[in-house]
């Protein structure tokens, strides 16, 4: 089975606003792009998913548009060729290498999980908050900025239950980001 990885960049005060962090440098972008790469696929939600093509789709031309840098585009390159899936009550159709995900999301990403390969990876707030309530998630990873932004979306508020987690990874950045990777804990009953 393969697992199911949660990543996001965070501010101190949890904000995971996409605007609240640091700018991206090129060691994060090489980070992310890593990320990117060792995914069979991704799993976003719509509002995540319409973000992300908004900013990282190859434009019809062929050609990078003129604001991106260098170092970002092999992390264009990698996310643009990702095989995506969808999980939205109200589209109808998604492209960019995408299948939408209908129904219960839970029965969904089991069977995504039960494929086999190196592992999913999931971004955003709202969708991987449903799927830490349900168990489905077998790593969390916070890159965590020295920023306190003071506003935005928080992660994973209103779980129904605490997730104990064990510390697996950390990785730390010149730029003062810290990436710290866990996965849920063995709790004895």
């Amino acid at each position: 089975m393969r697992p199911l990885r949660y990543s996001i960049n965070i501010t101190l005060d949890g904000s995971a606003s996409h605007e609240a962090g640091l700018p991206p440098d090129e060691e994060s972008m090489r980070y992310w792009t890593g990320q990117m790469e060792q995914a069979d696929a991704l799993l976003f939600g719509r509002v995540t998913y319409q973000m992300m093509e908004s900013a990282w789709r190859r434009p019809s031309t062929g050609e990078w548009p003129d604001w991106m840098r260098q170092s970002e585009m092999p992390f264009a390159e990698a996310i643009d060729g990702a095989k995506k899936y969808v999980v939205s009550s109200t589209l109808g159709a998604v492209d960019w290498n995408a299948e939408l995900v209908q129904g219960d999301v839970g029965s969904a990403v089991q069977r995504l999980k039960q494929q086999p390969g190196e592992g999913l990876w999931v971004g955003g707030v709202t969708l991987p908050s449903a799927l830490a309530d349900l168990g489905l998630i077998d790593e969390y990873e916070f890159l965590v900025h020295p920023v306190l932004a003071g506003h935005g979306p928080t992660l994973l508020a209103g779980l129904r239950d605490r997730i104990q987690l064990e510390l697996v990874g950390r990785q730390e950045f010149r730029s003062g980001v810290v990436a710290l990777r866990y996965r849920p804990a063995s709790v004895p009953r």
